[in-house]
């Protein structure tokens, strides 16, 4: 079963990537963690990734997805995969399904993580309020504000371009975590 968890910041997908890994045994697959693989394996691909970082450039999506398109065809991706946080737009949802096509595979579900996302602002706030000794840099309403700013306009569209294939679900990501795991579960369930 292969299939793509969506949904803004602090919606959850990291979590509920990891109880599906346990569950049914699927791999989650992080675009960040396969291109930093790509640079340590010094190959001509990671040399070529560690000058484009390097420079302080995006990796062009062409790469990234050859770099999916590897990594699915490792031993530990037979039974599927989870990717999370990727497509981040349009053009990569496009390339992704094109190369899924050309391994003769495809997507079984993408499962957006419904979330308000006022009440995620109040989370971050109250969990910046908590902790002891200072939040993290990153863990501020600022830089999620900033975080949903990019998200809605670069990966929402993501959404309702899997939408009008059909692929698209929504689950209620603002639920306690093991109510969204059998919302989930639902959902793959009946894609199976």
């Amino acid at each position: 079963m292969n299939l793509i968890l969506l949904g803004p910041p602090g919606a959850g997908k990291g979590t509920q990537a990891k109880l599906l890994e346990e569950r049914r045994g699927l791999k989650q697959l992080s675009t960040g963690d396969m291109l930093r693989a790509a640079i340590a394996e010094a190959s001509a691909l990671g040399r070529e990734v560690e000058a484009i970082m390097a420079r302080g450039d995006l990796v062009p999506d062409e790469i990234v997805v050859g770099i999916i398109g590897e990594r699915i065809q490792a031993p530990d991706c037979a039974r599927g995969f989870i990717l999370d946080g990727f497509p981040r737009n349009v053009a990569q949802a496009q390339a992704l399904d094109e190369m899924l096509d050309e391994h003769g595979l495809g997507l079984d579900a993408v499962i957006e993580l419904g979330v308000d996302d006022q009440i995620l602002i109040s989370r971050i706030e109250k969990r910046a309020s908590e902790t002891v000794g200072g939040p993290r840099a990153d863990d501020n309403v600022e830089a999620l504000r900033k975080r949903l700013s990019v998200y809605t306009e670069q990966t929402a569209p993501v959404a309702e371009y899997y939408r009008d294939s059909g692929k698209l679900k929504t689950v209620d990501g603002m639920a306690p975590v093991d109510e969204v795991s059998r919302q989930i579960d639902l959902v793959l369930n009946k894609a199976a």
